[in-house]
């Protein structure tokens, strides 16, 4: 039987609905502008990382992707570990880019070679970060993940080391730590449990064939696009 109350009730429904519908497009339309815009200028922002974004770095020597999770290393510093794992689809393998402390980079920015940022890890809010601590394998410089909320210490820093201008996508790059001088690494060693089969992740004291990286997944933030927030990755 139909009444006037069933028909408010489809009434608050479908626009419910239709605010739904508005919200996507309003997240959606920057992607869409990007792609219908076509112009040379807009391809060549396209092809470098930016403040603000969110990637997933991987080790081309080793094909491991830069990972952490809320497991702390049962010896050294204690801190949250930073492993890299050959999974492609794991969350846990995204970290944000972003300016120095009490320097922010200017979001969707590009990142110049030889600039100075911190690495976010998206799930814990903790930063890249290493120490004068042996890594529990190797014996290298031991790799963790630390601070709150995005905010550490000075040790979070590190300089991206690259040809050119700026950080481009496509390009093999490495991530010099400002206060030990050391470079991300990975060589081999493999995890027992609970984190099997992960690889240590550390810092050597030279750039070799295990230093170097390179953007894979992520959310490249532009200058001019609303950036997505986490829960919407």
């Amino acid at each position: 039987m139909y009444t006037g109350y069933e028909s408010g009730a489809a009434i608050m429904e479908r626009l419910c609905v239709f605010r739904g519908l508005v919200r996507w497009l309003l997240l959606l339309l920057p992607l869409l502008l990007l792609l219908l815009s076509g112009g040379e200028g807009r391809e060549s922002e396209l092809n470098y990382v930016t403040c603000g974004s969110l990637v997933k770095l991987l080790n081309t020597r080793h094909n491991v992707r830069l990972h952490s999770h809320d497991v702390k290393y049962g010896s050294g510093s204690g801190q949250q570990s930073v492993t890299g794992v050959e999974s492609a689809d794991d969350s846990n393998s995204y970290w944000q880019i972003r300016g120095k402390p009490a320097r922010p980079c200017q979001r969707g920015s590009a990142i110049k070679c030889g600039q100075a940022i911190r690495i976010t890890h998206m799930k814990t809010g903790r930063n890249l970060h290493t120490h004068h601590f042996s890594s529990p394998l190797s014996n290298n410089q031991e790799v963790s993940a630390f601070g709150e909320n995005g905010e550490g210490d000075d040790l979070d820093v590190w300089t991206v080391q690259c040809e050119g201008v700026y950080w481009e996508r496509d390009d093999p790059v490495r991530f010099k730590h400002v206060g030990t001088e050391v470079f991300l690494s990975v060589t081999g060693e493999q995890y027992g449990h609970p984190i099997r089969g992960q690889r240590e992740v550390h810092g050597m004291s030279s750039p070799n064939q295990h230093t170097w990286w390179r953007t894979m997944e992520g959310v490249f933030i532009q200058p001019s696009q609303e950036p997505l927030r986490h829960d919407e990755l």
